[in-house]
């Protein structure tokens, strides 16, 4: 449809991403005006490309509380909302308009298209059905406020009024999306408290070269160890990505809001175990037998058959003092031991967290203690409700934020 400037909406939406458009569709469904504003040129930028195209669309756990643990100090939080539109109601939602839904490892729910577009698709369809204005290419930037509720939006297209407001911008992560934490100054300069945003699910950057020529390896069951200043701080097992920056992959993505900590109090490092199955007697056997079968051959030959695939020549680098091209049978009880510790422990140094343009989710936003959590409306602005990235709630990668958008825009959408 097309939008009216001379009529007061029932509800203006600020942001057309997956919680934007959420609550457009349900508000919509509800007979409610909505306009929904948006800086770029299509909504659902973020949607299209997140879990790199495949749209890690909820995550499956079936226990509340192991569930709403991922969300950290916001938890307490979260009971009500997810009693209102939890993980149920989500598969509900897109499976009943035809997009069903697929379980896979670790709980993840994609589309069983593993398309975001199909996604997006379905949300767009939703606006029209339920005739919602969506106004692109529209920057706002300023919000006015009158005898404490928001009046109206100043925008690139001019002036819009609206008995409620939804700010859905979303936070900081993939600015090239349009995401540039506008909703952060606007909510602080409506008066509430916001914790400053930082890069939250991001992949590691390390230092060492050897890790740099693995870039594109993917290894299923590593288990990596972080040391602050020698001190062993925690470890954790699961799937890891070499790229040409460093580390990245669903282990290291959950691992990065820690180590952020740790990189701020001194030195860290960290070792790969990969054979974590696997103590040091048993693979010293394992090596033993393989080099008893492969005597004459030359070390790097036989290294293949004992290092991960791919990852040879990497940990040939690190271990620069051992002669690869010596035979086998020239290889002293010290020499296979390095070996051993090596694949058990194979070192580097993490210099920094990749930044905003990498990174998953953004931490922070507006205080939850500010927040209407049974509306999403703000104890500030009566009229005013704030959606998904927004709030301050930290989450792990594998389908817990965008579990948040809907959640947050279904009970927005419910209650302008």
């Amino acid at each position: 449809m097309k939008e009216n400037k001379n009529k007061i909406w029932d509800v203006i939406i600020i942001g057309g991403g997956a919680s934007g458009m959420m609550a457009g569709s349900i508000a919509g469904s509800r007979s409610k005006s909505v306009l929904i504003l948006d800086k770029n040129k299509s909504l659902g930028e973020k949607l299209k490309i997140t879990g790199g195209g495949r749209c890690n669309i909820t995550n499956a756990e079936p226990d509340i509380h192991k569930m709403l643990k991922v969300y950290g100090n916001g938890a307490p939080f979260l009971y009500t909302p997810f009693s209102i539109f939890g993980v149920k109601d989500t598969f509900q939602y897109f499976e009943s308009r035809g997009l069903p839904l697929v379980t896979q490892a670790r709980n993840r729910v994609f589309p069983v298209t593993e398309k975001a577009l199909d996604v997006f698709n379905l949300l767009q369809k939703d606006l029209e059905k339920n005739h919602v204005t969506v106004k692109s290419n529209c920057a706002v930037k300023s919000i006015r406020v009158n005898n404490g509720l928001v009046e109206c939006v100043e925008t690139s297209s001019g002036m819009y009024y609206a008995k409620s407001f939804v700010l859905a911008t979303g936070g900081l992560s993939h600015p090239e999306t349009g995401s540039t934490g506008d909703g952060f100054s606007w909510l602080k300069d409506l008066g509430h408290e916001v914790k400053t945003p930082s890069p939250d699910i991001v992949p590691l950057a390390v230092s060492d070269a050897w890790v740099k020529t693995l870039a594109g390896v993917s290894l299923s069951f590593m288990k990596i160890t972080f040391f602050l200043e020698g001190k062993k701080q925690f470890s954790k097992t699961g799937k890891i990505l070499f790229t040409h920056f460093g580390l990245s992959g669903p282990l290291i993505l959950n691992s990065s809001r820690k180590v952020s900590d740790l990189l701020q109090s001194g030195l860290v490092r960290a070792y790969i175990d990969v054979f974590p199955d696997t103590n040091e007697g048993s693979l010293e056997d394992f090596i033993i037998k393989t080099f008893d079968a492969n005597k004459n051959k030359i070390l790097r030959t036989v290294f293949k058959d004992i290092a991960p695939e791919g990852t040879a020549k990497a940990i040939e680098m690190i271990c620069s003092e051992l002669d690869f091209n010596m035979k086998i049978h020239s290889i002293t009880k010290e020499d296979r031991k390095k070996i051993v510790r090596l694949l058990k422990a194979l070192p580097m140094t993490i210099t920094n967290l990749m930044g905003y343009e990498r990174s998953v989710v953004a931490d922070g936003g507006v205080s939850l203690t500010e927040i209407d959590m049974k509306t999403m409306s703000s104890k500030i602005i009566p009229n005013l409700y704030v959606t998904g990235d927004l709030l301050n709630i930290n989450r792990n990668s594998g389908g817990y934020s965008l579990q948040i958008c809907w959640t947050t825009g279904y009970i927005a959408g419910n209650s302008v």
